[in-house]
């Protein structure tokens, strides 16, 4: 036992020495080793090895450290949580052709139509391989024995999207590379409705879900995503969707060959609706002016409700322009814009004899109520002021279309109701116009009117009124206004309101009407007017200045008048038949006469008078200077004569299962009317005008009019009180005559099964008042920037291929003719004979024409005359606007992307005067 204890003593001895870290258990193990060699038989023999006292000295220990509990942690839960699975949710996958589960790859491996969803995580493609233990996807083609690929993979992140050849992507990075990507991105301002951006790229790198880095991308609007007919070749580029991209040096491709139309590095905003940003501006050379830039600035959306946009002109001869421009609108409330724009013109160089310096401009406001949002009041605004010459001498080009404008007009009303019983309607208005070419302005700050509803009083509201008692009633309306008559020179100054004319008019109408005779329709009526003015004038005859002298007196003062009339009238019916059997079946003449007489008294007390330098009298009125007009002197009693007539046939109708016949207008009006006058003392029959209507031939409205004058006249042309039967001629001379019509034509009117389109269609139709021999410069199809340029259906039509026409092009022309005459003084002169027409023809579906001319039958000349040619090139658009003679002579040539994201990629060249 001695030899295998001490042994055994002396190696625990060295452990104890080498692991004097441990001194509990060294106490532990020491104790456990005495107490076994003190229970053994035979004595210990001592070993001759000399005691060495330990050089380290043990801590002090407390006597109860073995007998003392062990504390309690107090933090019972680790803090740090616990590391959650990487896969949030559980992943949704399926495949067509199969779903193999590879244990020993840990990978998951779906074929055909494979899908992918994991949480807003989308992903589809041919081939799909998942590796769950890096929680990664892999996702490609299929390639078939041809070498054609099919099912590319689509990749739809919240509501990114991106269809790529082949893409690696992490589901606990969220990170991705991603091969020949492809995504569409929509922006645009929203005024000019949003743009589709399509992005490609050779290798995209996914930094997080907002954040993309491309490697050799083209960013293009064309809407072939397979071979587009431009694009924009970027180098590297960030990629922020519904933002941004942020490109190094970029340049422009058009059919895959480069362009020298490249910029170091690019910005393209992505964002839709109404983002703040800058305007880019169009650059050009005018011969008088210099090198110049236009319509550069700034936009600011300032609320979701008003945005503004400022640009500017700049000429290196010193002449500028700015414009501001705010468009606001809430939804069931009201709409508008406000527009202001001035010009600084200096023509030629100081020290020229050429040099002059002028300035414009131009204020256009336009506000609109919605009808619900106070049914009983509305507000109404539409201005248009400035300078007479402002379109005529404007530098930016974009204002020449407006040049034949020669009056300005302006109104801004408010109008309130008060519905309870008797209603009555109030309005407040602001009026303004403008000629152009005489430069006056007659304004009226403001007008105010009133009127009541219409009022019987012997018969409760509800009743049927019958007789001459039952059918009385009346009215009430007031007039005031300010009216002021003034200068462009002396606009906005103080002289403007010098001439200032301020009045009321009080009018109370009353009426009433019965039958007579069963036949015979009788209307009695009658008016009380009560007018009010701030200043007379007093007229006198000064015998030191040998001159009538006017004076004007300021102060309040009225008079007052009224008329008396009645009128009796019938209608008288007839009807001619021919037979069933004939084409024209019967003839229906509708005649309506009237007689009516009218009687103004004299006002004589409303005259004074005064002698003049030889002692006679002569009489005015002081309220000459009314805005109302004047008492009238002269007692009126006249009687007027009219008769209206409509004729109408009954004609067979075509079609053989028509049970009525149809009704043709033959004349829908002819109308003549003269007047009497009882007080006169010579001429006493007025000239007799004729008016009428018809539509004998087709689609092709007629108007016409004429004047006879039943006296002859002298040499002098003067009217004699001789009626011209008695003079050795007719029983009246033609003295005017006037005629106009309008029609339209289009291709599909010529084509057998085709719709046709009836020349007093809404579009079609042209303003009645032919009295200028011009169209407007609208009536060619110009679309405004912005807006699609290219064909018929603009952007969102299908892309069309480009065949010949096989039998006819499409067009349409409107034609307007008139002519008038005039024989007051037997000189027989034509005053007015011109023919207008513009239309457009379609000689491709993506060439168009349009024209826009006249000719004036009396001056031999051509009114002033526009050529419209435009070309859809796909993503691009060609306009080609012009004028080859007259005042406006000039041309315009643009050609410029669609697209409202890359408006600004255009080339435009225009015409120097």
């Amino acid at each position: 036992m001695a030899s295998k204890t001490g042994p055994t003593s002396t190696k625990i001895g060295f452990i104890t020495l080498q692991a004097n870290k441990h001194l509990l258990l060294f106490l532990f193990v020491l104790l456990c080793g005495i107490a076994t060699l003190s229970a053994q038989e035979d004595p210990i023999t001592p070993l001759p090895i000399k005691a060495v006292g330990d050089t380290l000295v043990a801590p002090i220990m407390p006597a109860n450290i073995l007998n003392k509990q062990v504390e309690t942690d107090t933090v019972e839960t680790d803090t740090v949580p616990k590391k959650q699975a990487m896969l949030l949710d559980k992943i949704q996958y399926k495949a067509k052709e199969y779903v193999k589960l590879s244990q020993k790859d840990n990978k998951i491996y779906l074929y055909d139509e494979a899908e992918i969803y994991y949480q807003d995580t989308e992903l589809k493609a041919g081939v799909i391989i998942l590796d769950y233990v890096k929680n990664e996807v892999y996702a490609g083609r299929l390639k078939d024995s041809l070498g054609n690929y099919s099912q590319l993979p689509f990749f739809k992140q919240g509501e990114n999207e991106v269809r790529p050849d082949s893409i690696r992507f992490n589901f606990d990075t969220q990170k991705a590379l991603i091969w020949n990507s492809r995504t569409e991105q929509q922006a645009g301002l929203g005024q000019l409705g949003s743009d589709a951006m399509k992005v490609y790229a050779n290798i995209t790198k996914k930094e997080n879900d907002s954040v993309y880095f491309l490697y050799e991308g083209k960013l293009t609007t064309s809407k072939d995503t397979v071979d587009p007919d431009y694009y924009i070749r970027v180098r590297k580029a960030k990629f922020v969707p519904k933002k941004k991209i942020i490109a190094g040096y970029s340049n422009m491709y058009i059919v895959d060959v480069p362009t020298p139309v490249a910029l170091p590095f690019a910005y393209f905003p992505l964002t839709t609706g109404r983002v703040a940003g800058i305007l880019f501006p169009t650059f050009g050379n005018d011969p008088r002016r210099g090198y110049f830039i236009q319509n550069g600035g700034y936009y600011l959306p300032i609320s979701e409700y008003v945005d503004v946009s400022l640009t500017g002109d700049y000429y290196t001869n010193g002449s500028y322009g700015f414009q501001g421009r705010s468009v606001y609108s809430k939804r069931y409330k009201f709409q508008g814009n406000i527009n202001f724009s001035y010009e600084n013109l200096v023509t030629s160089q100081k020290g020229f004899d050429d040099y002059s310096r002028t300035s414009n401009y131009n204020i256009r406001i336009s506000h609109s109520q919605d009808a619900k949002a106070s049914p009983n009041s509305r507000f109404s605004a539409s201005v248009n002021l400035g300078s007479s010459q402002y379109y005529t001498n404007s530098l930016n080009q974009v204002n020449r279309n407006n040049a034949q404008t020669n009056t300005f007009a302006s109104s801004i009303s408010y109008s309130k109701t008060f519905p309870e019983y008797p209603s009555v309607n109030a309005s407040l208005t602001l009026s303004h116009t403008q000629n152009s070419r005489t430069q006056t302005i007659n304004m009226s700050l403001p007008t105010f009117q009133a009127s009541m509803e219409r009022i019987y009083p012997f018969v409760k509201r509800d009743e049927v009124k019958k007789g001459i008692i039952d059918n009385i009633n009346f009215q009430y309306d007031v007039n005031a206004q300010n009216s002021i008559t003034t200068t462009e020179e002396e606009f906005f100054k103080s002289g403007m309101f010098d001439d200032a004319r301020i009045g009321a008019r009080h009018r109370l109408p009353i009426a009433t009407n019965f039958k007579m005779a069963k036949y015979l329709s009788v209307s009695l009526s009658g008016s009380y007017e009560d007018i009010w003015t701030l200043e007379t004038i007093r007229r006198q005859y000064d015998a030191d200045l040998a001159e009538v002298v006017t004076d004007t007196i300021a102060g309040f003062d009225r008079f007052n008048r009224y008329n008396l009339g009645a009128s009796i009238g019938t209608t008288l019916y007839g009807t001619f038949n021919f037979g069933e059997d004939k084409k024209i079946q019967a003839l229906r003449h509708v005649i309506r006469p009237s007689v009516s007489y009218g009687y103004t008294p004299s006002f004589e007390q409303f005259y004074d008078s005064y002698l003049d330098a030889d002692g006679e009298e002569v009489q005015y009125t002081p309220y000459e200077t009314s805005i109302y007009g004047r008492p009238s002197l002269n007692k009126g009693s006249s009687l007027s004569f009219s008769i209206q007539n409509t004729l109408e046939a009954k004609v067979r109708d075509k079609d053989s299962t028509a049970t009525e016949p149809k009704k043709v207008s033959i004349l829908s009006n002819l109308t003549f009317s003269a007047s009497y006058n009882l007080e006169a003392d010579s001429l006493k029959l007025s000239p007799i005008s004729m008016s009428g209507a018809t539509q004998i031939i087709k689609n092709v409205p007629i108007n016409f009019s004429a004047t006879f004058d039943p006296y002859a006249v002298d040499n002098n042309g003067r009217r004699i009180n001789t009626l011209n039967v008695n003079n050795g001629g007719g029983l009246a001379r033609l003295t005017a005559a006037r005629i106009n019509t309008g029609f339209s034509l289009n291709s599909e009117m010529f084509q057998k099964g085709g719709e046709k389109k009836k020349g007093g269609d809404k579009d079609d139709q042209q303003n009645t008042d032919y009295g200028t021999n011009v169209f407007a410069m609208d009536d060619i199809r110009t679309p405004t920037r912005g807006q699609s340029q290219g064909g018929r259906g603009g952007d969102d039509e299908e892309e069309r291929d480009n065949p010949i026409y096989k039998t006819s092009l499409p067009w349409d022309a409107r034609f307007t003719y008139v002519a008038t005459y005039n024989n007051t003084n037997r000189q027989q002169e034509i005053t007015n004979h011109s023919l207008m027409f513009s239309g457009n023809i379609q000689l491709s579906p993506k060439w168009e024409v349009g024209f826009n001319s006249g000719y004036d039958l009396k001056n031999k000349g051509f009114a002033d005359t526009r050529f419209a040619f435009k070309r859809d090139l796909g993503s691009f658009r060609l306009s080609f606007d012009w004028t080859p003679f007259g005042r406006y002579e000039r041309w315009y040539f643009f050609i410029g992307i669609k697209s409202s994201i890359l408006s600004d990629i255009k080339w435009e060249s225009r015409s120097q005067r």
